[in-house]
């Protein structure tokens, strides 16, 4: 990219938009001439781009940068009329340590390993049933966003928290159109988001009071969080604050990776093709994915709590900082030719799950998940195959969370 067209491309509010799996041209170009730049939001606020990946890790390493959005210069990406709302439904996501560290310490258990890994058998055998009716379907074609990515997550979401189960089928709605904001363009589906986001809340809220209620809550996310609240560890209100963020980070998420990436190994036959020989390439596979796709790419916002100095560049202190996972994972200068998918590469460490004390807890469940998946998908549908040219593909481009709104396949 040349000097005029980055200047065009800069001179207009952040974000822009992925072309679609690939990042913004412009991150390339930031890296090695600009890798601390300022610049303004669609919500008209200043904020400071990070893109080399040294330096995202050390900025979201730093004691001295702050994930709380309450702190003066906190910057919002694209409406900043929202911030009270945002500020009502603050979760531990937007804290610091100590009271960060309280609310991890209290949910980080149900996301171990060994807990985890507990779940393979019952997440297998709830895809090899959504693939069953996939495969009895009459006409050899599906939507594998509906028929896969969708439901699966958000199943496996509402055993962990706790959601009975004759409310499974409304929260796996209301989790989906809580991702679903297509291109942005689309203020009906922005509404729809909206009001998502509101009725879980509400959800929420009536199943932690039908808990309160009883003596025993359980020893689901839910219970754990009542019996923090009657413990007076947590402010009641935080119950539904966290079973909301934690449907958003572990439902659209996952999902979104089960459909792109499927899109991006259809896209790379041969390297699928190595994955069927070999099933025992999948988990370096689907790191490589993750860093690949860095679909979480405008969550991770921070501000300056004192002044810092960041790639040579100090930052004031009250000003706000967007690092960017998805630029630090395409370096070149940490992983030679970042821009090329690669299964047999090494990419343990990407930070498309974040890094330093914010990184997600979530991780080993969204690893088992993509395992489960991409392995059961690949063996048991070999001749799986994209049913519409990639145009035709409608990517979220926009979204906070990267992905397709469907994903048309046949075999």
């Amino acid at each position: 990219m040349n000097l005029e067209t980055a200047e065009a491309t800069l001179a207009t509010p952040f974000p822009w938009p992925r072309m679609p799996v690939d990042p913004p041209e412009v991150y390339a170009w930031l890296r090695e001439e600009r890798p601390v730049t300022r610049v303004t939001t669609r919500a008209g606020e200043t904020a400071w781009l990070v893109t080399r990946y040294e330096d995202v890790r050390a900025v979201l390493a730093d004691p001295r940068v702050s994930a709380d959005q309450r702190n003066p210069g906190f910057p919002l990406i694209f409406s900043a009329n929202n911030r009270d709302a945002l500020d009502k439904t603050r979760s531990f996501l937007r804290m610091d340590p100590p009271e960060h560290s309280l609310y991890r310490r209290l949910l980080s258990k149900n996301f171990q390993v060994k807990r985890i890994e507990a779940l393979r058998p019952a997440v297998q055998s709830l895809v090899d049933d959504a693939i069953d009716v996939m495969l009895a379907g009459p006409h050899r074609a599906v939507d594998l966003v509906r028929a896969l990515a969708l439901p699966v997550p958000s199943t496996v979401l509402s055993w962990i928290l706790g959601v009975p189960l004759e409310d499974q089928a409304f929260f796996n709605k209301i989790a989906e159109e809580l991702g679903n904001l297509g291109d942005g363009s689309d203020p009906s589906l922005i509404d729809r988001a909206q009001k998502a986001h509101a009725d879980l809340h509400a959800y929420a809220s009536r199943l932690a009071a039908e808990r309160e209620a009883v003596e025993d809550p359980g020893d689901d996310i839910l219970g754990q969080l009542v019996k923090a609240a009657r413990e007076g560890t947590i402010p009641r209100e935080q119950v539904a604050n966290i079973v909301l963020v934690l449907t958003i980070a572990g439902h659209d998420t996952t999902a979104n990776m089960t459909a792109l990436g499927t899109l991006t190994l259809l896209q790379h036959p041969d390297q699928l093709a190595q994955l069927r020989e070999n099933p025992a390439l999948i988990p370096g596979a689907i790191e490589e994915l993750l860093r690949y796709l860095s679909i979480v790419q405008l969550v991770i916002t921070r501000v300056a709590t004192e002044d810092i100095e960041v790639g040579g560049v100090v930052i004031p202190a009250g000003e706000g900082i967007i690092p960017l996972n998805f630029a630090a994972n395409r370096d070149d200068a940490h992983y030679a030719d970042a821009d090329r998918f690669d299964i047999h590469r090494q990419a343990r460490d990407h930070v498309a799950f974040g890094y330093g004390v914010h990184q997600c807890m979530g991780q080993p469940l969204a690893r088992l998940e993509l395992h489960v998946i991409f392995e059961t998908l690949i063996r048991r549908i070999p001749t799986l195959r994209l049913a519409v040219p990639v145009e035709g593909v409608p990517f979220k481009s926009w979204s906070n969370i990267n992905g397709v709104s469907a994903l048309p396949v046949t075999w």
